[in-house]
C-alpha cells in the first residue's frame, strides 16, 4: 500500500512537472506572422508560439520611470492605441502603472497583474537582468510578457525594440563625417547619456565609443548624464562647457532640445550634434541651419508601445512571432527637415515626431496622442 502510495505521488509529481514545463510559449519555426510587421531581429531569430486565447484580452503597461517627455508621450500612446478601432474591440481591460526606477516595484505589479489574470503585460524594464522570477510566472500562466524600448538580457520572452547599438553607431558616424567635413579629425566630444542602468543606455554608449575608438583621429570624450531629459541635459551640458570649455561635437542620446538651448545660451559655436526625435530639436536645427548647427535626428519612438500592444495580441491569438522583434531606425538630418512632414511648428517641443509604423497599421496623430493624461489607469 506504501509503495503504491509513493509510485502514485511520482506519476502525479512528472505529471506536473511536464505541464509545468508546457505552459508558456514554444519554441517553433518560422516564418512568423506578418513580417512586414514583427520582423525578425536577425536571420538567427528564434520564434515563439503561445496557446491561443478567445478575446478580448486583459492587457496591462508596466512602465518605471516616468520623468522625461519621452515616457510620458509613450503612456499617452498607449491609451490612444488602446482606444484604435483597429484595437478597441480586442482589448477586455486595459490598465497602466508607472513604478519608478525600483526594479522590485516593476517586478511586483507584474506579478499583481498576472494573479488578477491578465492576459499580456508590456512593459518597460528598469534592469535588463533581474526578471527571472516573474518570467516563469507568466509562463506558468500562459500570459504573454512584451519587454520593449529598455529590453532584458534574455533570450526567453518576446521583445520589441529598435537596434540602440545602431543607433549609437549612426550618431557617431554622423558626427564624424561633420567634423571631417570641416577639417576636424581629431578633439573633445561631449556625450551627454541616459538613464542609467537601463540597456538602452548601455548599449547606445557601447555603439557611439566603438565608433569613436575605432577612428583614426585622437578623440577625447566627456559623459555627462542627462536622463533623456531636456531640464537635466541642458544644466549638465551647461556645466560642462563651463568646466570644459568648448566642444567639438555633442553626442545626445536624448533631451536634445536642453542640449542646444544649453549652447546658445553659453554662446558655444554651432557644432554637429547628434540627438534623439524630439520636435524641439528638429525646430532648431531648422532654424539654425544657415548659422552653421548640423545634426541627426534619431527617433526611438513612444510609438514602440503601439507595435508592442500589436504583437502582444498577435500571440494571445496562438500566431508564430520572432522571440526578438526588430523596429527600423527613423533616421533624419539637418537636410532633410520639412515642416509638417517630419516635424511640427505647431506642436510641443517635447513632442516626438515619429509614431507611424505604416506596416503594422500603426498610425496615431499627435492631437489624439496630446488628448491623453500620463496618469496611472487603474
Amino acid at each position: 500500500m506504501k509503495l503504491g502510495r509513493v509510485i502514485s505521488t511520482t506519476i502525479m509529481g512528472l505529471m506536473l512537472s511536464t505541464s509545468l514545463s508546457l505552459a508558456g510559449p514554444e519554441v517553433v519555426s518560422g516564418p512568423g506572422a506578418n513580417p512586414e510587421c514583427f520582423a525578425p531581429w536577425s536571420a538567427d531569430t528564434t520564434y515563439m508560439q503561445w496557446p491561443a486565447k478567445d478575446g478580448p484580452y486583459k492587457i496591462a503597461v508596466v512602465n518605471g520611470f516616468v520623468g522625461n517627455g519621452w515616457r510620458i508621450q509613450m503612456i499617452k500612446t498607449a491609451k490612444a492605441f488602446a482606444e484604435d478601432p483597429s484595437m478597441k474591440d480586442k482589448i477586455a481591460e486595459f490598465k497602466v502603472v508607472s513604478t519608478g526606477t525600483d526594479a522590485p516595484a516593476q517586478l511586483g505589479a507584474i506579478e499583481d497583474f498576472i494573479n488578477q489574470g491578465y492576459d499580456a503585460i508590456v512593459t518597460i524594464a528598469v534592469a535588463p537582468d533581474g526578471f527571472d522570477r516573474v518570467i516563469r510566472l507568466a509562463d506558468k500562466n500562459n500570459v504573454v510578457l512584451v519587454p520593449f524600448d529598455n529590453v532584458l538580457d534574455t533570450d526567453a520572452v518576446m521583445q520589441v525594440n529598435e537596434d540602440q547599438l545602431l543607433m549609437g553607431r549612426t550618431w557617431a558616424e554622423f558626427t564624424l563625417k561633420e567634423l571631417a567635413a570641416k577639417g576636424v579629425t581629431s578633439g573633445d566630444i561631449l556625450e551627454v547619456r541616459g538613464l542609467a542602468g537601463n540597456s538602452v543606455d548601455r548599449d547606445r554608449s557601447i555603439g557611439i565609443n566603438e565608433v569613436l575608438e575605432a577612428d583614426a583621429g585622437d578623440w577625447n570624450v566627456t559623459q555627462v548624464v542627462g536622463n533623456w531629459d531636456d531640464g537635466t541635459a541642458q544644466k549638465v551640458v551647461a556645466d560642462a562647457i563651463a568646466v570644459h570649455g568648448e566642444f567639438d561635437a555633442i553626442i545626445a542620446q536624448g533631451g536634445t532640445v536642453g542640449v542646444v538651448q544649453a549652447m546658445i545660451d553659453a554662446g558655444h559655436p554651432f557644432v554637429p550634434v547628434a540627438g534623439e526625435s524630439e520636435n524641439g530639436f528638429r525646430k532648431l536645427l531648422a532654424k539654425h541651419a544657415g548659422d552653421g548647427l548640423t545634426g541627426i535626428s534619431i527617433g526611438q519612438s513612444p510609438g514602440l508601445v503601439a507595435v508592442s500592444m500589436k504583437a502582444a495580441v498577435s500571440a494571445l491569438e496562438g500566431n508564430v512571432m520572432p522571440q526578438l522583434i526588430s523596429v527600423p531606425l527613423p533616421v533624419t538630418e539637418y537636410s532633410q527637415l520639412e515642416d509638417g512632414v517630419n516635424f511640427w511648428s505647431d506642436l510641443p517641443d517635447n513632442f516626438f515626431t515619429v509614431n507611424e509604423f505604416p506596416p503594422c497599421g500603426v498610425n496615431i496623430s499627435g492631437p489624439s496622442i496630446m488628448a491623453q493624461t500620463e496618469a496611472d489607469v487603474n
